[in-house]
């Protein structure tokens, strides 16, 4: 419902009422969360909602620090769910016939970094060292997530992909949203793709749960 009410709060420029429901989204996946998981949350899960709330209040203010601080704060989030990738999955084991579509992966996943970090925008040129470590955590993150997905094809490995390409893409469109002429499309897929990627990050955090489950018992 509050994804729906964005879209139509979008499409027809109603930015006071899109506030309030893109501010509902993230406590209702959180309750979303804490319901599905038994109310049983771990202290990093925790911090990543955290740091997701800080940066969306951020973001919602839209005031003169509202861009560091936001950028900051998802930094953080990123680095918590590599940490999360690197102590609770197994180590990727690859194969001959992974090197092709890894190595698209990878071309790919340089490109994109390459070419946002390119865009010669003032505002950016300040916080470059900034955007620069962000966009590198991130495509560490989407780098794991997409390489899971092409070696095991989980389920799990399936929500992180969709969860990685969600956070790409919100990314990608908060800056040309940030530092180019307004477009309702551009607002569109850019929230659209927000609450995506938290609806899918939480998707993975339950299902890993659920997979990690059975082996603590």
């Amino acid at each position: 419902m509050a994804l729906l009410c964005t879209i139509i709060f979008d499409w027809t420029e109603q930015d006071f009422f899109g506030t309030y429901a893109k501010a509902i989204v993230l406590p209702a996946i959180f309750i979303y969360y804490l319901i599905s998981s038994e109310f049983r949350i771990r202290k990093t899960e925790g911090l990543i909602f955290f740091f997701c709330f800080v940066g969306q209040v951020y973001d919602l203010m839209d005031i003169e620090s509202s861009e560091i601080g936001g950028v900051i704060s998802f930094l953080i989030v990123y680095l918590l769910i590599v940490s999360i990738f690197i102590r609770e999955h197994e180590r990727i084991k690859l194969t001959k016939r992974d090197i092709l579509p890894i190595s698209i992966v990878v071309v790919f996943i340089v490109y994109l970094l390459i070419s946002v970090l390119s865009l010669q925008l003032d505002n950016m040129k300040k916080f470059n060292m900034i955007y620069t470590v962000y966009g590198i955590v991130l495509s560490v993150l989407s780098y794991f997530c997409f390489v899971s997905y092409i070696t095991k094809g989980t389920h799990i490995a399936l929500l992180m992909s969709l969860m990685a390409i969600s956070y790409i893409f919100s990314d990608i469109f908060y800056i040309f949203n940030e530092y180019f002429s307004y477009s309702v499309v551009l607002v569109l897929i850019r929230d659209i793709t927000q609450i995506l990627a938290y609806f899918f990050m939480v998707e993975y955090f339950l299902e890993k749960a659920r997979i990690q489950k059975p082996i603590q018992q």
